[in-house]
């Protein structure tokens, strides 16, 4: 709500470039926001049953750990990293078993485009290179794509990415037995 707000807000003063801009780091950090959320995700589930780590490591681990562990068993000595919904998807099986609520859920058609279209805008915004230029056109189907935050502040588009992601995190929010 508070980057929808933000961009809402510059678009009464702020000329077409800036405006172009913030949508820019709204994407990136959209994306920040959401790395968070699966990583806290996938923090609890590891910790609400250290099972599930175990099944798919074949390590077996204590009942419980710290979050700090937890977060190091995801993260190493990184950060959380995947590419589009088929990454995400499969880093999360890396920690929990296929039938698992945050795999069910991201699977579901309904995310395929929002996520698909949060990873790629995201890089494009980040990196402005041809390769990211050259996803971001695949993935949205506009080839016409100067900018990033020109194709997100036109027909709703960025809103339409956060009210998605807003549903998807209602809905881990939810299914989460912790």
């Amino acid at each position: 709500d508070e980057l929808v707000d933000y961009v809402t807000e510059a678009e009464r003063y702020l000329s077409a470039a800036h405006i172009t801009w913030c949508y820019e780091y709204a994407i990136i950090r959209l994306y920040r926001e959401f790395e968070n959320l699966i990583l806290e995700a996938l923090t609890g589930a590891i910790n609400n049953d250290t099972t599930t780590i175990s099944n798919t490591t074949g390590i077996t681990f204590p009942d419980h750990l710290t979050d700090e562990l937890c977060e190091y068993l995801i993260t190493g000595s990184g950060y959380l990293d995947f590419k589009g919904r088929d990454g995400l998807i499969k880093l999360i099986k890396q920690y929990v078993p296929d039938n698992h609520y945050l795999v069910t859920i991201i699977r579901k058609n309904r995310y395929k485009d929002p996520l698909e279209h949060l990873s790629a805008l995201r890089n494009y915004a980040a990196h402005d290179s041809s390769q990211s230029k050259n996803v971001a056109k695949k993935v949205t189907g506009f080839h016409r794509m100067t900018a990033c935050g020109a194709w997100l502040k036109k027909q709703r588009r960025f809103a339409w990415i956060i009210g998605e992601l807003k549903t998807l995190s209602d809905e881990i929010y939810n299914n989460a037995p912790y």
